[in-house]
């Protein structure tokens, strides 16, 4: 199979056939994925929209809002009323996800998973086109959300799965790039669309049609080698057999792969559905608790500047608009990452996204400058969405194989109720200025808390509890070998 050799950030990357093909399906699902994101942001614009064209209007047969336009049944105000609700419930979907959605992709595998979601998801995006009731709209917007949030957390896992240390920064990268650019072409695909029935057909019909490519998925080689399904890595390994050894070599489970002779077979993965045993670690609850913490200030900060866009005195398609271009800079990610860690840049990411929305703050509400106080929540945005991309790759390299996507779940089931938290607020007046001081202050804290991680870049993925510590024990190492340098230092200046 072919193959692509890519040099920069001071190293060399081989990109393998098989590796491309994961990337570019991957990409192109999250890009159709964020169509029903931010949906609730245009649905009862859509109505209002085809409400005011329809004013003018003398005839009743040109009424576009009912059921016979696509339109939900019901006055206009009562259904305004219903779809108020649909971010809610979707935002709780999101929650419901992240709660359950680990331990079937650690028992059935990533690609079965993203399968099974993917084509709930799409369905869901169709539906509402033909079936014109609000109560079901809400109600098919929170299986949404589940299905969104299982999709998320399975297509970064296998993508990051997919890479050798070299390229694991990519894919949260690429991925979140592709999120970005769906938020682009949302917008004037929304304000294009004239009725209820078209919106969803425009965001449901493309993401229909992407499901044949699905089968071709391949699954994660970490999962294959944990459930000992050589057959299928053996396939793998006649399209790609040095990208193949070298990947497995990264994650350091070829050689428990197969056992030597006598010697008891190594844990193969999780006892059950719901075994919790692997989580009660020392150090897997450390990282949970700093993770989790980051997770629920990420979603605070971005969700309540998401959400809101509008409150900022901008058209809410323009608004939306601006909103995921200024997250396309994401794509420069591995550059920074390569030349200053993961840490580092959670660390950096948080405190500017702090600072940016307290001197949002100061803009919008002593100085009452709507242009700055937008362009700084905005920036406020795009550092805690880098954040956020980098807490998933580094959420991914902290957390064990055999039980890694358990504990992601959990680290989300934060990060959604930090987004549930946002859509309880009223923002019908501008976002609170207590809302605006606790996503200053989240960020800043957070950072702090960063120290308490190891530095996992270009490192191999660890598969149990031991490689867990080995980071940790390698992150003291260094320290010591750096004091003990800083000391040698000191006294040969003290010598005469």
């Amino acid at each position: 199979m072919e193959t692509l050799r890519w040099k920069g950030c001071g190293f060399e990357t081989r990109l393998s056939g098989l590796q491309i093909a994961v990337y570019w399906r991957l990409c192109l699902l999250l890009f159709l994925n964020s169509f029903l994101f931010f949906l609730d942001l245009y649905t009862t614009c859509t109505s209002r929209h085809a409400d005011h064209r329809t004013d003018n209007r003398t005839a009743p047969e040109d009424n576009r809002t009912g059921p016979e336009h696509g339109g939900p049944t019901g006055s206009s105000e009562s259904e305004c009323v219903w779809l108020s609700y649909g971010q809610t419930l979707y935002i709780i979907g999101l929650l419901l996800g992240s709660l359950f959605g680990g331990a079937p992709s650690d028992w059935y595998g990533r690609r079965v998973v993203l399968q099974v979601c993917v084509s709930v998801h799409a369905v869901c995006a169709v539906l509402p086109a033909a079936l014109h009731h609000p109560l079901f709209f809400i109600t098919l917007r929170c299986l949404t959300g589940v299905c969104s949030s299982l999709t998320h957390s399975s297509a970064f896992s296998l993508a990051v799965e997919w890479s050798v240390p070299a390229c694991r920064a990519w894919p949260p990268a690429l991925l979140g790039l592709s999120f970005s650019l769906g938020m682009v072409v949302q917008a004037p695909l929304a304000y294009a669309c004239c009725s209820w029935a078209a919106l969803h057909l425009a965001l449901g019909l493309p993401q229909i049609l992407f499901l044949p490519i699905l089968i071709s998925l391949p699954e994660s080689p970490c999962w294959l080698l944990l459930k000992k399904r050589t057959s299928v890595l053996d396939q793998y390994r006649k399209q790609d057999p040095e990208y193949m050894q070298q990947l497995l070599n990264s994650t350091g489970e070829e050689e428990r792969a197969e056992p030597a002779e006598g010697a008891e077979p190594a844990e193969a993965g999780p006892g059950g559905l719901f075994d919790l045993t692997h989580l009660r670690h020392p150090t897997v609850m450390l990282r949970l608790a700093v993770m989790s913490y980051l997770g629920l200030t990420t979603a605070l900060t971005y969700y309540g500047i998401s959400l809101n866009i509008g409150s900022f005195g901008v058209d809410v398609y323009r608004a939306q608009f601006f909103s995921g271009l200024s997250e396309t800079p994401c794509v420069l990610l591995p550059f920074l990452l390569a030349r200053c860690g993961r840490r580092t840049v959670s660390m950096l990411t948080m405190f500017l996204s702090g600072l940016a929305c307290l001197l949002s703050l100061v803009a919008s509400q002593i100085y009452r400058d709507a242009v700055w106080g937008m362009s700084l929540a905005l920036l406020g945005k795009f550092c805690m969405l880098t954040n956020m991309f980098v807490s998933l790759l580094y959420s991914i390299e902290l957390f064990p194989t055999i039980t890694r996507q358990r504990c992601l779940a959990l680290v989300n089931v934060f990060y959604r109720a930090g987004s549930v938290f946002n859509t309880l607020l009223d923002f019908s007046a501008g976002i609170p200025l207590a809302a605006m001081i606790i996503y200053g202050c989240g960020p800043i804290i957070g950072s702090l808390f960063c120290l308490l991680l190891p530095e996992t870049s270009q490192g191999p993925l660890p598969d149990s509890l031991e490689d867990c510590e080995r980071q940790s024990r390698v992150r003291l190492n260094q320290v010591k070998t750096h004091l003990n340098q800083v000391k040698t230092h000191l006294n040969q200046v003290d010598s005469p």
